[in-house]
């Protein structure tokens, strides 16, 4: 069965929506992708109900049963990769190459991770205890098991930059767990989420195991928070949001994984090869148009090569095509939103006004239609720069000069990335190898890129301070949609 345009999925149903539709824009050309259904609470509490009544038989389900799932689902969304490729491309305003190979190919490859990911081991055996004579019993062997058990009943809360692999890493690891969900994709592009949706369904996913709810209103993610028969939440979005959702889900205990902001540090020591730290780092204009949280935004550079940085990413940013994501040779597309586009200007306005040097961009682009941002490059900035303490998400690169010499430059470019609210995911470039991993050792961040923004997709992914809590990716994402039991018995 294909996605039921306008409609919500609950209870394996495509249900309207009470709360009627609204328009998905395309960001690139400001026409009208399709209509979204908006949810009302209670149909939000309908669909936590009817996660709530699959639970306890999709829980019983073998692995291989949820494996088998997972796995033809992938081959149904494979199928169709075309198609869905131009939606996600039309409603998330992707260049061709990002909607294809990092939104429905990454989906689609988690799918099958995860399908593999359903027949983990969830049983551990621990090590014997020998416990002498007392209150609890007479002198004996103890054994003990530890064994991993779905949480339950699961919100999804995706982010708009992906509307294929963010959902995907959190669908896919819960169902291979044995939870059941209820999707709440990111209001600007929702359509993406229903046809991974409509794939899970023809692939045999029961009714009630896979639940999507979409809507532009703030109801519709509170209810999908505070729903009481919602066991955990798992949130893709800003520290803000992230924050009161935390106080939502305290007051109940349900378990949260939090993937926040990131005002990534991308630290250049004087030795290192500046090439590469430039291509790193100008990957902040062409991945989502600096949409994404894991972006080096924040580069602190040794002042003995300052100004050859500069230059060369100056340079590097001048062979950038902005514009029709659809056209070859794109390489920076729209961001999400008008509204989106302004909050990106008015930081860079910020910056001016706080003392940077606008060494490029600064300048909306010359098109009628489509929400353009120019790759921007802010020089001159200090760390106590509004710019360079809070995440823009957009195309816009900050440069803070560091001093000092041997230990003494490492301390000041660890001093300096460590200064920040944040600490998802920072980077390293040295010549000097065993420095760059002593470096990284001191970022208080949850992962590091030594000379490289590349992932390595079976390590652990979160973030430090008020960049999420807890880790998914790989096997961490099955740990993260389980809780803990121990069994222990006589031996």
């Amino acid at each position: 069965m294909s996605a039921v345009e306008g409609k919500l999925l609950i209870g394996g149903e495509w249900v309207e929506p009470a709360g009627g539709t609204y328009d998905v824009v395309d960001p690139a050309t400001e026409r009208v992708v399709g209509a979204a259904p908006e949810a009302t609470r209670q149909q939000v509490y309908d669909a936590a109900r009817a996660a709530r009544d699959a639970f306890a038989p999709w829980s019983r389900t073998t692995p291989q049963e949820r494996a088998a799932i997972l796995d033809r689902a992938a081959d149904l969304m494979q199928r169709d990769f075309a198609a869905h490729a131009e939606v996600a491309q039309a409603e998330s305003g992707a260049t061709t190459g990002t909607a294809r190979g990092m939104q429905v190919g990454v989906g689609v490859t988690r799918f099958r991770r995860y399908a593999r990911g359903a027949l983990e081991p969830v049983e551990e055996g621990l090590a014997p205890q020998i416990n002498e004579a007392g209150p609890m019993g007479k002198a004996g062997v103890m054994g003990a098991l530890a064994v991993r058990q779905p949480v339950g009943v699961v919100t999804c809360i995706t982010s708009y930059n992906n509307p294929w692999a963010n959902p995907a890493g959190k669908i896919a690891p819960a169902l291979a767990m044995g939870n059941t969900v209820v999707v709440k994709p990111a209001p600007q592009d929702p359509l993406s989420v229903f046809r991974m949706a409509a794939a899970l369904e023809e692939a045999g996913a029961p009714p009630g195991v896979v639940n999507v709810v979409s809507g532009a209103s703030v109801d519709v993610g509170e209810a999908a928070v505070d729903a009481p028969d919602v066991d955990m939440v798992s949130f893709t979005g800003s520290t803000a949001v992230g924050q009161r959702i935390g106080e939502v889900c305290g007051r109940s205990m349900k378990r949260q994984l939090m993937e926040l902001g990131g005002k990534g540090a991308a630290i250049v020591f004087g030795d290192a090869d500046l090439d590469s730290a430039v291509a790193g780092i100008g990957t902040t204009y062409a991945f989502y148009s600096g949409q994404i949280c894991t972006a080096p935004t924040r580069a602190l550079v040794h002042r003995s090569v300052y100004d050859a940085f500069v230059d060369k990413l100056t340079a590097y940013i001048g062979f950038m095509k902005v514009g029709d994501p659809r056209e070859r040779g794109t390489v920076v597309g729209p961001v999400i939103s008008a509204a989106h586009r302004e909050r990106v200007e008015s930081y860079v306005e910020l910056g001016r006004k706080e003392g940077a040097t606008v060494v490029a961009g600064g300048e909306r682009p010359a098109y009628e239609q489509g929400f353009y941002v120019a790759p921007t490059l802010l020089a001159g900035c200090t760390n106590d720069m509004r710019v360079v303490r809070e995440e823009i998400f957009g195309p816009v690169v900050t440069v803070v000069p560091f001093d000092g010499a041997g230990p003494g430059d490492e301390d000041e470019a660890v001093a300096l990335a460590n200064d920040s609210d944040y600490g998802l995911i920072d980077y390293v470039w040295s010549g000097d190898v065993a420095r760059a991993f002593r470096v990284a050792r001191r970022l208080r961040a949850g992962g590091v890129g030594v000379n490289t923004v590349g992932r390595n997709m079976e390590a652990p992914f979160g973030g430090f301070k008020k960049s999420g809590v807890g880790r998914d990716v790989g096997s961490y994402a099955l740990h993260a949609y389980s809780e803990l039991q121990s069994i222990v018995w006589p031996g």
